[in-house]
């Protein structure tokens, strides 16, 4: 009996996955080709239990691997597949055929075991939606996902082009890691930020079938050029009333089961949906404006959310256009929010550029100030998600 089914001539890929799954893996040589059929690469292994995971090289033919990769979400969707490969060339082909993850040869056992770990989660999430037995190998492992919420108590502070940037370097770091949830269901503009035509947008999402199966809420999500996946706000404000908190808790609990990222931008303020995301929060991000009115929103807002127990120990703090000769200091802002402060953003003619032609900051200024703030804050947040693994 095996949990993983690993693919691969590598002997050095092979003891990586023994190490992360504790032992429970089978690999096969590959030789020249995969076999074209799940169930005749299945029979290889010998066993008669089907795998929890199986780990297909892709590095000699990725096509042949992604070939298979779709019969096994067709044929053994209660498999959760995940490729060795170039992630940069492989995202999102893959994540139009079923597969979980896309990992460079490179990767060490404690990103496998990570892995690992979230797929089998997933798989097991997905029999349960489908009322088949539960796996052999254990009970369902919880998968330290990082929700990343960003929120400030009024607009114009900058949230959208924070939120879009943080994520589009999460994907650029780990293409297929991430997902951006536009969740301003009444006038948000992530796609316009990033210069997209959604085919679905978050009111598809949360009426259909993708809040119970992972396949379908995948076929729903809009992909980006950097690997990043979106579920993009409503066209018509009048959707926003057809989107309950209910449903965004539901959202999010299923996307962190399937991407190690999940990052959210929200309307201004705390509204209910707001409110419901921070629930499914692990890390607040709190934006304002370099000045008195944004200060006192700021506090009002933190001070709100310490009442409600929403305000932890992760939570940053960013002030956006900054200006050394606005009157004001950090220590200033920090002394009136009575908090303190995580990040400084400078003011940035390329942020206003990179708005108005729908291409991130990240992609096309990275060498912007406002820029390597952004990489300092996605850092933190990729090493956040490596102690929780630890």
């Amino acid at each position: 009996m095996s949990n993983v089914l690993l693919t691969s001539d590598s002997r050095d890929m092979h003891e990586k996955v023994l190490a992360a799954s504790d032992g429970a893996c089978i690999a096969l040589g590959i030789g020249s080709e995969l076999p074209t059929e799940p169930a005749e690469l299945v029979a290889r292994s010998g066993q008669q239990t089907l795998p929890d995971v199986v780990i297909l090289d892709a590095t000699v033919d990725p096509e042949g691997a992604l070939g298979l990769a779709s019969r096994f979400d067709q044929e053994l969707p209660g498999t959760g597949v995940v490729l060795i490969g170039d992630p940069h060339a492989l995202a999102i082909p893959a994540l139009r055929v079923g597969v979980r993850d896309v990992l460079p040869p490179s990767t060490d056992a404690a990103e496998l075991r990570s892995t690992l770990h979230r797929v089998h989660a997933a798989v097991q999430l997905r029999r349960m939606s489908a009322g088949a037995a539960a796996s052999p190998f254990g009970a369902p492992v919880h998968v330290p996902a990082r929700v990343i919420t960003v929120l400030s108590p009024k607009g114009g502070a900058g949230k959208t082009t924070l939120a879009s940037n943080l994520a589009v370097g999460l994907a650029q770091a780990a293409p297929g890691s991430t997902v951006l949830v536009d969740l301003d269901v009444q006038f948000g503009d992530i796609a316009t930020a990033l210069g997209i035509e959604p085919e679905f947008t978050l009111e598809d999402v949360v009426h259909g079938a993708a809040l119970r199966d992972p396949i379908a809420l995948k076929t729903h999500l809009t992909l980006h050029e950097s690997g990043l996946a979106l579920v993009c706000a409503p066209e018509n404000p009048v959707a926003a009333d057809s989107v309950t908190p209910e449903q965004v808790s539901a959202l999010l609990m299923m996307l962190a089961s399937q991407f190690r990222y999940v990052v959210v931008d929200t309307a201004a303020g705390l509204d209910p949906r707001t409110l419901a995301a921070l629930d499914r929060t692990t890390d607040p991000v709190l934006i304002t404006t370099f000045d008195v009115t944004g200060a006192r929103g700021l506090r009002k807002e933190v001070d709100t959310l310490r009442e409600l127990g929403m305000l932890n120990s992760a939570r940053h703090v960013v002030l956006n256009f900054a200006d050394p000769k606005g009157g004001l200091t950090v220590s200033d802002v920090e002394a009136t929010i009575r908090t303190r402060v995580d990040a400084t953003l400078p003011i940035s003619r390329a942020v206003t550029t990179s708005l108005n032609t729908g291409i991130p900051l990240l992609l096309q200024r990275p060498k912007d100030p406002v820029a390597k703030q952004v990489r300092q804050l996605i850092a933190h947040f990729q090493q956040q998600l490596t102690q929780a693994l630890s």
